[in-house]
């Protein structure tokens, strides 16, 4: 594929698509503690097995019922070294190689890679510098007046919808001079609005053709460089 003439941008989700499985829980474990985390799990378990089901606004809420349980009260600067090492460490364990060899050859092009996930910004911003791409988006967490954060989120929950309206505000603040082409890698539903606007959509997902996004094609299938 070639597309020297345009602006290029390469849109990856982060959880089960730049690396094994989900990344959330774990992160809530290393800034939280494990034994708290799976408490709060424990105690939310029917309305987190609900949102693991329905996904969509359920899932969100769920999601956003076990921060408050977890993080409120918490500082930034409290979770941000934490935050850090995790990072490096999970994309250190759990990085897929058939991606970041895709990603690294989108930036072997020249195009701007953006990672854009679900998961918390303290953390999505650490694994962005890391492979050294354009930007991370990720969920923002909420901080009170007097600098703690609050559990909930700042804005929405960074799925769905609301993935690609915030890589749409991404790339309206870049100033390119028209759309530019747009390669998105994900695996999973709440992938799949940004995966129907990109040019080049990608299911990376590891069911193949009994996943949520077998309509697209497969990453599998396509030769880097081609």
């Amino acid at each position: 594929m070639s597309s020297t003439d345009s602006d290029v941008v390469a849109a990856f989700d982060l959880d089960g698509t730049l690396t094994k499985g989900g990344s959330v829980f774990k992160w809530l474990c290393a800034v939280a503690g494990r034994g708290d985390a799976y408490r709060a799990a424990l105690s939310l378990a029917l309305p987190l097995a609900v949102g693991a089901i329905r996904s969509g606004r359920h899932a969100d809420q769920a999601k956003e019922r076990l921060f408050r349980r977890l993080l409120a009260g918490r500082t930034l600067e409290e979770l941000d070294e934490k935050s850090r090492r995790f990072a490096i460490e999970h994309l250190a364990t759990h990085g897929r190689e058939l991606v970041l060899e895709r990603l690294r050859w989108h930036q072997a092009q020249g195009h701007d890679v953006v990672i854009v996930s679900a998961s918390p910004q303290l953390y999505v911003d650490v694994i962005a510098k890391q492979l050294a791409v354009r930007a991370g988006i990720g969920t923002r967490l909420a901080v009170d007046a007097r600098g703690q954060l609050t559990g909930g989120y700042l804005g929405r929950n960074c799925r769905g919808s609301e993935k690609f309206r915030r890589l749409r505000e991404w790339i309206e603040a870049r100033g390119y001079r028209g759309d530019p082409v747009l390669f998105a890698y994900g695996n999973s539903r709440g992938d799949r609005r940004l995966l129907l606007a990109a040019t080049y959509p990608f299911d990376v997902g590891q069911l193949g053709p009994l996943g949520a996004l077998r309509q697209f094609p497969r990453l599998a299938s396509v030769t880097a460089g081609e």
